[in-house]
């Protein structure tokens, strides 16, 4: 039996709340729970961890949407699909630092719901075979010092060590962002944190290593390495300080 994607709903306005669920359930997907509140919102999470975040950016609670996005994904990579009723320049350009899925604005048709979530699972279902520029590999790479040597068309590809960005996690992948090129890759992120060289490296997220050589801007809650805003989890934040301050 193939196993249904699942949605979790926070939205404060429980009659719209109650009308998506309905609308997922008939399109055949599961909804793990509905919550009004970003607090809330996170307990949830982390008990009954979904598939999807249909996510209201204007929540009445303490937490804004997007202030509960930020705090989600310290912890988990899980795509956020956005609902609004007020999607200004101000709204739109902090929601964007969360890399949503879609914006979905109220009123919203469910065919409006149905096409955002069908391009969010599409997303997910192919993170593991995109094609140029990411260079994609079943066989895991060779990590050495300097660099890193991704097998790729019965080739060993160099990438030096001094040009990779970050690493993000991709569920059972990781992808290598360089300064020319992706590279996914079979190999957890936990893996690869333990074969990377440490003096150029650092585990800054559950979802993110970063290149210390690489990072433009420190703020109090992320970083920035080539104008992408990578979040940096709370207990991991000292050490990343205490390593800059060392390089």
């Amino acid at each position: 039996m193939e196993k249904l994607t699942k949605i979790f709903i926070v939205e404060d306005e429980m009659i719209i709340a109650a009308n998506i669920s309905l609308q997922l359930s008939s399109l055949g997907y599961e909804v793990t729970g509905i919550v009004p509140r970003g607090e809330e919102a996170l307990i949830h999470i982390k008990e009954n961890l979904p598939d999807i975040v249909l996510l209201d950016i204007n929540l009445k609670g303490k937490l804004d949407g997007i202030e509960t996005a930020k705090l989600m994904q310290k912890d988990y990579n899980i795509p956020i699909i956005y609902l609004t009723a007020n999607a200004d320049d101000d709204n739109f350009n902090r929601a964007k630092s969360t890399r949503p899925y879609a914006f979905i604005s109220k009123p919203f048709k469910k065919l409006d719901l149905q096409r955002a979530i069908e391009l969010a699972v599409t997303r997910l279902n192919s993170a593991s075979s995109k094609t140029s520029p990411i260079e994609t590999e079943k066989e895991p790479p060779f990590i050495l010092s300097d660099c890193i040597f991704v097998k790729h068309h019965e080739k060993m590809i160099k990438v030096d060590i001094k040009d990779v960005l970050y690493i993000e996690a991709e569920r059972n992948y990781c992808r290598i962002y360089s300064k020319d090129k992706e590279y996914l890759l079979v190999m957890t992120l936990k893996d690869m944190d333990e074969k990377l060289p440490k003096e150029h490296f650092i585990r800054v997220h559950r979802s993110f290593i970063i290149n210390l050589s690489q990072i433009d801007e420190v703020a109090i809650g992320h970083i920035v390495i080539a104008k992408k805003a990578i979040p940096v989890s709370k207990t991991l934040k000292e050490e990343l300080l205490r390593r800059l301050q060392t390089i």
